[in-house]
């Protein structure tokens, strides 16, 4: 059988390829005695060929096809053109393919298949739950979970959604073999999984050093430096590589900016579209563009053997989720760079996405009150309770997993199982996150010893050693400096400010449901118009900027000069620009915040200094004592707000009005106040704000 193996393999991966003792235990494993096998090896070991060559013996043995469980349609793209060199034949079932589910079930069916690829959440969609994974879990020869330190919360990027293997598992014939696979899992994560797939599991855990990885740290001190470095030495770097950066939007900066420095670079995020995620996958495959500048919708699985260099414009908010990422590179070349870029927005966006942790018990309770045996669906849902929808549906899946809830056609309902709030694990969870983003920190500016050293030993690697190649041991490679073109060009680049605000033309569903009489379309005679703002506080250019001026915690105060040039310089391009306003306002009205009034009346007054224009009145929220509604889903927002406004008129409104704001964070704000002054009489409202939340 061994033999047999070893053929597979070399269709696989070429003719010099054999198996490692602990591929061959785990393929024996699987093949011969039928256990459930828990792989934790690093990028790049061959996990994958484990999974196909056991497949291949065990379709030669007349078992069914193997149902692998994928998270991400990069990685799903790698397996199918993997298997097809190893003559098995694989088929995905995703959130991109929907018209072919039916032609590919009738295949799984007939045993044309060897292979079906499925994401975690096609486990709990109702259609696939009720109608295709009954049959699948009684057919299937070799259940794989990929990534599998997604099951485990106290994971780096735990997923509700792989939770539902549970129901898998418990359909699954007896004796069916189970592979878990995974590069990113310390001790803790790894018991928890190994658990999960049952008692008397085989663990095969293996070294996590990375012979090929030369890892460095640059501190630099903004995001201008750290810019015109990538700038300056991206050429320098071997090969096509990946830059990653900790949000959509900084991504499409650092595209944009390099792209202008002559570079052949793409974007690719959450955000991009599918086939143009396909076409960036293939131009890096092909070597076509020098990087990918991506989000870590990258992360797993990319499989790209020649990967010269990863650089991280922003740390990843732990240890093992940078290691994860970091392990696209040098897979089959005998180096390749490793270079961290981290910048004081780093913390702020590790919290940001803390924040979408699973809510307080009191939130919880709400929802499942809210709850009945009849179907609701999220948007309906959301005017009832006090959630954003991200949050929202992240609980209601955990929830379901629980058994609390379940998925339906239509939406959502309660089973009436009881149902405990487990506080203490919740808080040793979000515990374990702070301590890996204070372990990021440490590796970032504090740590003395080795680099890779330090990532394996946050992994439980007990073979952690000097790796002797990272900066720290055998010093840098690249220079920190930056040149004086490329910083120059970086900070013009970040300096313009600039952004667009589409207006809202539909009002959230079943607001009627909660006594706001809104729904469907906005009126025309009540919308505003297209508006601007300065930037994102994630920006890499205005942010840092920005997140100073509006943190919860900074004093209110008047606008700065700065920031003050920068909103002239936007309502200049915006009167001249391409997509100019169809007629110049005849006043300024600011909506005073409660939080920063100095700040939203001094932006209006020296907008109309500057410009030569009256206020013509303000707009103010009643204080009620309410809470405020920045935190809440849209619906909530509108349900809080839509008639908690008055405007206090101090001139006529016959003409275009600016209406201004400090900060837009759902843009519901602004756009009931452009409502109210619509139906105060303004034929057009052309919103400003200094920044967006988002």
């Amino acid at each position: 059988m061994r033999e047999q193996a070893e053929a597979v393999l070399r269709r696989l991966a070429g003719d010099q390829a054999r198996l490692r003792e602990d591929q061959w235990r785990a393929i024996e494993a699987l093949v011969v005695t039928f256990q459930r096998v828990l792989c934790v090896q690093r990028t790049g070991w061959g996990k994958s060929a484990v999974y196909f060559v056991a497949t291949a013996l065990l379709r030669e043995q007349g078992a069914g096809p193997t149902v692998i469980v994928s998270p991400l349609l990069a990685l799903m793209r790698n397996q199918v053109e993997a298997a097809a060199r190893a003559g098995i034949t694989a088929r995905t079932i995703n959130s991109a393919n929907l018209e072919e589910w039916g032609k590919i079930t009738a295949e799984v069916a007939s045993g044309a298949v060897d292979v079906l690829l499925i994401s975690p959440e096609r486990l709990n969609n109702p259609d696939f739950r009720d109608n295709v994974l009954p049959e699948l879990a009684a057919t299937t020869g070799l259940l794989v979970v990929d990534e599998a330190h997604c099951v485990s919360d106290w994971g780096h990027d735990f997923r509700p959604d792989y939770r539902r293997l549970r129901t898998f598992l418990a359909g699954l014939p007896d004796h069916t073999p189970v592979l878990a696979t995974t590069a990113t899992a310390n001790a803790r994560v790894t018991a928890d999984v190994a658990e999960q797939l049952g008692a008397g599991a085989l663990v095969l855990r293996g070294s996590l050093d990375r012979e090929s990885l030369r890892m460095a740290v640059h501190q630099l001190p903004s995001a201008a430096h750290r810019l015109a470095w990538l700038a300056d030495h991206l050429d320098a770097l071997p090969g096509s590589g990946i830059v990653y950066t900790l949000t959509v939007a900084a991504a499409t900066e650092a595209t944009e900016f390099l792209r202008s420095r002559g570079f052949a670079v793409a974007s690719y995020s959450g955000q991009t579209e599918d086939a143009d995620r396909r076409a960036a996958e293939q131009d890096l495959l092909d070597n076509k563009i020098k990087a990918l500048i991506a989000t870590s919708a990258l992360g797993m699985g990319f499989d790209k053997p020649d990967l010269g260099f990863v650089v991280h414009l922003g740390a990843p908010p732990s240890p093992i989720a940078y290691y994860q990422q970091v392990g696209r590179a040098g897979r089959g070349v005998d180096h390749a760079e490793v270079l961290l870029l981290p910048g004081p927005e780093d913390a702020a966006i590790w919290r940001y996405f803390a924040s979408l942790a699973f809510p307080p018990e009191e939130q919880v309770r709400s929802v499942l009150a809210a709850l009945s045996d009849r179907p609701i669906s999220v948007p309906a849902l959301e005017p009832l309770v006090d959630l954003r929808r991200s949050r929202l549906e992240l609980m209601l899946k955990v929830l379901d997993v629980d058994g609390a809830v379940r998925r339906v056609k239509g939406g959502w309902i309660s089973t009436g199982e009881p149902w405990a709030y487990d506080a203490p694990r919740l808080r040793r969870v979000a515990e374990a996150r702070e301590a890996e983003q204070r372990s990021m920190r440490e590796y970032a500016a504090l740590t003395t010893g080795c680099r890779l050293m330090f990532l394996r030993e946050r992994l439980d690697d007990p073979e952690a050693a000097p790796c002797g190649r990272c900066d720290l041991c055998a010093g840098p490679v690249l220079p920190s400096d930056v040149s004086g073109p490329a910083l120059a060009a970086a900070h013009a680049f970040l300096g313009r400010p600039g952004l667009d605000l589409p207006p809202k033309a539909m009002w959230p569903t079943g607001l009627e449901s909660v006594g706001v009489p809104l729904k469907g379309r906005i009126p025309a005679g009540e919308q505003a118009a297209a508006g601007r703002a300065v930037g994102r506080l994630s920006d890499l250019g205005w942010g840092d900027r920005l997140r100073a001026l509006l943190a919860d915690d900074a004093p209110d105060r008047p606008l700065p000069d700065d920031l003050l040039a920068a909103v002239v310089e936007v309502l200049k391009d915006w009167s001249h620009g391409p997509e100019q306003w169809a007629s110049r306002p005849v006043g300024v009205v600011p909506i005073l915040s409660r939080r920063r009034p100095q700040l939203t009346r001094s932006l209006a007054d020296r907008i109309a200094t500057v410009g030569r224009l009256p206020v013509l009145g303000t707009i103010t929220r009643r204080d009620d004592g309410g809470p405020e509604p920045s935190r809440t889903n849209s619906a909530q927002r509108v349900r809080l707000l839509h008639d908690a406004f008055t405007l206090d008129a101090t001139a006529p409104l016959d003409g275009p009005v600016l209406l201004v704001d400090d900060l837009l964070d759902s843009g519901w704000t602004m756009t009931l106040a452009a409502r109210l002054l619509r139906r105060a009489g303004a034929p057009a409202v052309l919103p400003l704000a200094l920044a967006v939340a988002g």
